[in-house]
């Protein structure tokens, strides 16, 4: 951390549907009251309101038992609303709403952490960086397709990386990554399991109830966290400056990641 430097205002930008949501935020406020992360979080935008699922309240009750602002627009809501046309049609009136609640909340740094929904215009407006469970050159999409992908290619190694949004899907400058092998003591019985079987009738049963699927996530999860409050730190010292990521490589954070997993006895 820069001595005297001033924090970095934080946006933050999730659907809060689960575990996974809930211990990304939980860990950047950790890393924020223990002095490690540089930074200030000016508002949470959820694109649920309160009774609509258990996670995403219980997402909700953690923001506002820290006193930051909450702001929700429904995204099922808003839909319902407009004749339940086509979410590619109201994506960009959507985002729009969107920054129009957020005018008076202004933020260095806006973090995708869980948000589900493409926002095409919300990242021109806001600087947003994403949380993506793949290397660099790794399969794109959400976290279930990327865990079938590895499994489909016989993967041997997989990672997670932090980019910039941009219009394009998961397609904006990587500014950090870490990688961990899914071979080994506890894997190769996990993959022995599902040597010579159909990758279709595997997702269809047991589906992600699978074993090697459970455990490739678990060991992605567990990286998430620390990589993402690693990425912040660097942004907040200006390791990582995002005006200059143009024909710089990633900040390859395996070791500093691999040390928080190590601590924490995962």
């Amino acid at each position: 951390m820069t001595t005297g430097s001033q924090p970095v205002r934080l946006g933050w930008f999730s659907t809060g549907r689960g575990d996974g949501s809930y211990g990304l935020l939980q860990a950047a406020l950790a890393a924020i009251d223990s002095g490690r992360l540089n930074a200030t979080l000016e508002f949470v935008f959820c694109n649920r309101e309160r009774g609509q699922a258990p996670g995403s309240d219980r997402f909700m009750a953690l923001v506002e038992s820290r006193g930051v602002p909450l702001v929700c627009l429904s995204s099922k809501k808003f839909r319902a609303e407009r004749d339940n046309k086509p979410w590619a049609q109201l994506r960009e009136e959507y985002d729009r709403a969107a920054i129009d609640l957020l005018d008076s909340y202004p933020a260095d740094i806006s973090v995708n952490a869980g948000y589900m929904l493409i926002a095409p215009i919300l990242c021109q407006a806001h600087r947003m960086i994403n949380l993506h469970p793949a290397l660099p050159d790794g399969p794109a999409g959400i976290w279930q397709n990327v865990t079938w992908d590895l499994i489909a290619q016989d993967a041997v190694e997989t990672g997670a990386m932090v980019h910039s949004v941009t219009e394009e899907v998961d397609g904006g400058p990587v500014l950090s990554y870490c990688r961990f092998r899914i071979r080994g003591r506890d894997f190769d019985p996990l993959w022995a399991d599902v040597a010579g079987h159909d990758i279709a009738e595997l997702k269809m049963d047991p589906g992600d109830e699978l074993p090697l699927f459970k455990a490739i996530r678990q060991a992605g999860v567990i990286r998430e966290r620390p990589l993402l409050v690693a990425t912040l730190c660097a942004l907040a010292d200006r390791r990582i400056d995002l005006d200059k990521t143009a024909g710089r490589p990633p900040l390859d954070l395996t070791v500093e990641v691999e040390s928080v997993v190590t601590r924490s006895g995962s």
